[in-house]
């Protein structure tokens, strides 16, 4: 089937779920988030794939064994696209972000590089602004509070240096349009716009 939006059951799930995160209620609403929750994700991305990469949905079931949080159940839906991509469902509403949220030791050194060096500096200076430009957010991650060793505080993009990984992202609160199809072509205008950030990454930083 196509992808037509999310019911609004899918959202009452994730409010109930934030409430009540047992086994008891995850058991007793299986059928909900099957029905009303995963299949129209699989839907959506099924429609993405062919323009964005392969996707992958992340299980639903949290990792408690070394968190002081013992909740047994995320309180969202999410799942990758391409490997660059991410959309999120919660009682919250629709997010996406695409780019990359960590970056390793070596790939953070030849991002530093990048950003310092005028040419490639500049060109994601113009990235940032189009994407924000749009309505959208780009964030940095693992920020820094300080100048990074080597470089100095007063550098024009210092704010951009101290980043270890730098996304665009976009949040969308519950609204109707959500229960409907336009709900992929929200996600698919905002990909396209930030794709930049991530191609500015993948040539700069490396995959």
């Amino acid at each position: 089937m196509a992808f037509g939006g999310w019911p609004a059951a899918a959202i009452e799930f994730y409010a109930g779920l934030e409430d009540d995160n047992s086994k008891a209620y995850w058991t007793s609403h299986k059928a909900v988030y099957e029905e009303k929750v995963l299949r129209p994700m699989m839907e959506l991305l099924e429609e993405l794939a062919p323009e964005f990469g392969e996707p992958k949905i992340f299980r639903p079931y949290r990792d408690i064994r070394f968190s002081t949080d013992k909740t047994p159940y995320k309180t969202h839906i999410g799942a990758t696209i391409g490997g660059t991509a991410y959309v999120q469902l919660s009682a919250d509403g629709l997010s996406a972000g695409t780019g990359r949220w960590r970056l390793d030791p070596a790939q953070i050194a030849r991002y530093r590089a990048a950003v310092a060096a005028d040419s490639s500096g500049h060109e994601l200076e113009a990235i940032i602004a189009v994407i924000e430009k749009a309505g959208h957010e780009v964030h940095g991650h693992g920020t820094l509070k300080s100048a990074p060793r080597g470089y100095p505080p007063d550098h024009p993009r210092i704010g951009l240096l101290r980043h270890k990984g730098l996304t665009a992202w976009q949040h969308w609160e519950p609204a109707p349009w959500l229960q409907t199809a336009s709900a992929a072509q929200r996600l698919q205008a905002f990909f396209r716009t930030g794709a930049a950030v991530s191609s500015w990454l993948s040539s700069n930083v490396g995959d």
